[in-house]
This record gives C-alpha cells, structure tokens and sequence, in this order.
C-alpha cells in the first residue's frame, strides 16, 4: 500500500510540476471538501450548506476495511481545502497520501484525533472469536451520538478557520444540527432505560461499541471487532446459542451488508428457536444513494434496539 501511494503521489507532484499550479481554482470560491465515509459526508453537508463541494471517497458500496484509494481519490484529496477522515487502522494509508499533497494549506481532521482519550479499546468477551491480530482501538467512533456532537463542532471550527468569510453560518448550522443530535439521544437513553432487557447480542462482527457503552448496554458477539474474515467457531456458536436462553433475549442482531446465516445458525441452536433477528446499520459502506441522513439511520436503528430489548415486539 505504501509503495502504491508513493506511486501516485509522484505522479501528482509531476502534473502539479507540468501544471506550474500549487491548487485548484474553487467554483464559485466554494470550500473543496473531502470525507472518506458518509456520516463525515453528511454532517459536512449539514454544516457547510451550499457553501462547498464536497466529495464521498467511499460512495459505492465499498466497505471502509477493505478500501484501498484510486489515483483518483488520492488527487481529490491532494487538492482539496479540508480532508475529513477516521484516522484508524482502516486508514492508515492517510499519512501517506497528506505527504505531498498539491493544496500545501490543506486542512486534514481526523475523528480519532479529535476523539483523543475517549477512543475505545476493542473488547473481546468470553464465547468471542478472537482475532490473530494484537488489540487496536475501536475506530467506529461515529456510532455514538455523543461522539457525532463533538465531531460536527469540530467540522465546523474546521470549516470556519479555512473560510472564515462564512464562519459564522457554519457555527450556526452545527449548532442547530447538535440540537437534532441531543434529541436523538435522549431518546435513546429514554428507550433503554424503560427497556425491559439490557443486553445485546450480536450474531455478527460487533462495531457498536460505542453505542453500547454510551447507554450502559452489555453485549455479547461472534468476534470483538469488525475484520473477521473467517467463520464462527462451533464453541462460539454454542457460547451465544446458550446466553439467548439463559438471558431470554428476544432477538439476535447482525449488521448491515451481512447475511443472516451466523445469526440463524446460532437461533437454530436455541431452545425455542424462536428469536428475531434484527438488523443495525454500522454506515461503514453507506453511501449517498441511499437516501437517508445520519441522524435518519440512528434513528432506525433505535427502531431496531426497540426490538432487541423488549419481547412485546418479538414478532418470532
């Protein structure tokens, strides 16, 4: 990957070099924004407005693990004005590709950055499949709303020092858009705390470790992160299969992009048999043709928590 990105940004300084240009001419002296998934696309669309072009790297369905960037997605990046990204081990191909970027006042902002402290370790719990890999740091940080608050305050800080004629209007939208945050996420600790059970289980890769720990949910799952490229164990299978009966749960969860087959196989080795399998979005492959928002995608997911966490709505 190194030696690719290497290769691309030598081609990129030649052009620049050909060019006799350090940077792009902006439309209309709009902002060049660059975000590597949606939730950073979407938040950014909130705060800026029609204030900047703003362009989605992973916009076809491409999930973040196994993104590797085009010599397109690199020259975006090269010439754009802010570069938002995660700043996980999914992205560790970024550095590289900031080196030698033609816009030397390229601003780049990295959510684990901005995060700091409050990054997550990944957790591995008894019944998991363990991966071969030493331990990193949960990088889905943007499935908690607590986190999305303090990502959106920083975009538009961001936003407001690279154009500071409209900073204004970008603190503004934020602050309107962290109020629709707020919202949502009173009511998600309202629905878990009337909620008849507390604990989730993942028959699945499990990236909602923030969410989990933002509303006190325990949780079990098939592996403790989301790279797990190989099959559930038998003894994990057996592990889960058992803490839905002892548990009572009235549902398994997988995720988006995922079938259902691990968490039927762990369904069909319970007693009843009977327990409904939900689904969580993780936006770790969403794009923008699929229509909904950020907050509209927390919001269905909360929809689907409901269903996890109460039997009335156990459908079987």
């Amino acid at each position: 990957m190194k030696r690719m990105i290497a290769l691309i940004l030598a081609l990129i300084g030649i052009v620049a070099a050909v060019s006799g240009c350090g940077g792009v001419k902006r439309k209309d002296n709009r902002l060049s924004i660059v975000t590597t998934i949606y939730p950073e696309y979407d938040w950014v669309r909130e705060i800026a407005g029609d204030k900047a072009d703003i362009t989605l790297l992973l916009d076809n369905g491409v999930d973040m693990h196994s993104y590797q960037p085009s010599v397109n997605d690199v020259m975006k990046i090269s010439n754009a004005d802010v570069f938002i990204y995660v700043g996980g081990e999914s992205d560790s191909w970024v550095e590289d590709a900031l080196k030698e970027a033609v816009n030397k006042h390229i601003r780049p902002l990295s959510l684990m950055d901005t995060l700091g402290n409050k990054a997550k370790l990944e957790e591995a719990l008894p019944g998991t499949d363990k991966k071969d890999e030493k331990t990193e740091y949960d990088e889905h940080v943007w499935l908690s709303l607590k986190n999305a608050k303090l990502f959106c305050d920083a975009i538009a800080e961001t936003l407001a020092n690279a154009d500071t004629e409209n900073a204004a209007l970008y603190r503004e939208n934020a602050d309107k858009y962290i109020s629709r945050l707020e919202a949502l996420d009173k009511e998600y600790a309202d629905t878990v705390r009337s909620a008849e059970y507390k604990t989730l289980l993942f028959g699945d890769r499990f990236p909602f470790r923030y969410l989990t720990d933002d509303y006190g949910l325990s949780y079990y799952a098939a592996f403790d992160g989301c790279e797990a490229e190989t099959e559930a164990s038998f003894e994990t299978v057996a592990f889960l299969a058992r803490k839905l009966d002892e548990l009572e749960l009235p549902a398994i969860i997988k995720i988006d992009n995922s079938d259902e087959k691990l968490a039927r196989t762990i369904v069909d080795n319970t007693k009843t048999k009977n327990q409904k399998i939900v689904t969580l979005n993780s936006m770790q492959s969403t794009g923008t043709a699929d229509g909904n928002g950020y907050i509209e995608i927390m919001q269905q997911d909360l929809d689907a928590l409901r269903q996890a966490l109460n039997s009335e709505t156990n459908g079987g």
